[in-house]
């Protein structure tokens, strides 16, 4: 089994770096750009996520690091519910929105699967092993 060095070899990490590219790709043209408060809180939103992953790993602890991953996960869903707003307000083609909440959606199940693995397994500390 692999042990995760960084926070960077978390595939969760990595799918929502992928969720962060898309969300200002997406947020930083047309009406929506002009949309300061939106396009601020779901940006800040997106990093929340990728930051609290990143976070929760360098603590090293395994309790701690579930409740970042917990924090994490609910900056998701946050995400989800602008991308919501945008819909509705005409800032993101039915495409785009069904393609970033996608990769939301994905980016939440990699995270709660990560939280579920880690409360199953015995190990403790800086290394954790790959699911």
């Amino acid at each position: 089994m692999a042990t995760l060095r960084r926070f960077e070899d978390i595939e969760a990490w990595q799918r929502t770096r992928e969720l962060v590219r898309e969300v200002y790709r997406v947020s930083g043209r047309g009406a929506f750009s002009k949309d300061f408060a939106l396009r601020d809180q779901m940006r800040k939103a997106a990093i929340s996520i990728m930051s609290n992953i990143a976070e929760g790993f360098e603590r090293g602890g395994k309790r701690e690091f579930i409740q970042f991953l917990s924090v994490a996960k609910a900056s998701v869903g946050e995400v989800r519910s602008q991308l919501y707003i945008a819909l509705d307000r005409g800032y993101l083609p039915d495409v785009d929105y069904g393609h970033v909440t996608g990769l939301a959606v994905e980016t939440g199940r990699m995270i709660g699967g990560f939280m579920r693995y880690l409360r199953r397994t015995p190990m403790k500390g800086q290394k954790r092993a790959l699911p």
